[in-house]
């Protein structure tokens, strides 16, 4: 996941980066990993200009499907809104690209 997280901060885009479903698009992304017989997800956002925010990093916990849980869903969405004002704060910064 190191690797991937360090592609979208260079601008580029890691083979197993894909969009997570139900955020428009691919402004946020997920990387999910195996490691030992268990899952890892990461999600970060790159809706703004040379910057990327990791939004959630998590082990899957259940043993059936494969889709996020509704609560992981709704952290997530929070934490996108905080990235969204805290980056319209930052000096310089302020426009979503």
């Amino acid at each position: 996941m190191g690797y991937a997280l360090y592609r979208a901060q260079i601008g580029e885009k890691h083979r197993n980066a894909k969009p997570l479903k139900g955020f428009g698009g691919a402004g946020v992304l997920e990387i999910v990993a195996d490691h030992v017989g268990d899952t890892f997800r990461a999600v970060y956002t790159v809706k703004f200009a040379s910057v990327i925010y990791v939004l959630h990093v998590f082990q899957k916990k259940s043993k059936s499907g494969i889709k996020t849980s509704t609560e992981d869903v709704k952290l997530i969405q929070r934490r996108l809104n905080a990235a969204e004002a805290d980056y319209k704060i930052q000096p310089g910064k302020g426009r979503s690209s």
